[in-house]
């Protein structure tokens, strides 16, 4: 069973940073891609940041300049370094990762979330 757990969330002021950090585990082979989606109250889920296994990074226009995505492969983490926080970034941030485990070949797996709030 593969679990993606995220921690790093909390209540910042606006401009501040923060900094999640999304762990794999379980009957893991081969991780794709890993990277993060949010969901703001009243709002669908979208897109934050992307990094592949090969290293290349995509980023939603909204967090580009301001959020870095990186990761650590051995310890099969992905980081996201949020700087320049503001009100329109407050969300529950989920980490997702594509990965191929013995029964499953690039399946999508999800994380529980965790929140971030900036205030004014």
């Amino acid at each position: 069973q593969v679990q993606l757990v995220e921690t790093g969330g909390g209540l910042v002021q606006a401009g501040g940073s923060l900094r999640l950090s999304c762990a794999a585990s379980g009957s893991i082979i081969s991780i794709n891609s890993m990277g993060w989606y949010r969901e703001a109250p009243g709002k669908q889920r979208e897109f934050v940041a992307q990094i592949r296994s090969a290293g290349s990074t995509k980023y939603a226009d909204s967090v580009k300049g301001r959020f870095t995505i990186s990761r650590d492969k051995a310890k099969k983490t992905v980081y996201l370094q949020m700087n320049s926080l503001g009100p329109e970034d407050t969300a529950k941030y989920y980490c997702n990762a594509e990965l191929s485990t013995i029964e499953q070949l690039g399946a999508n797996f999800w994380g529980k979330g965790t929140l971030v709030t900036v205030s004014l």
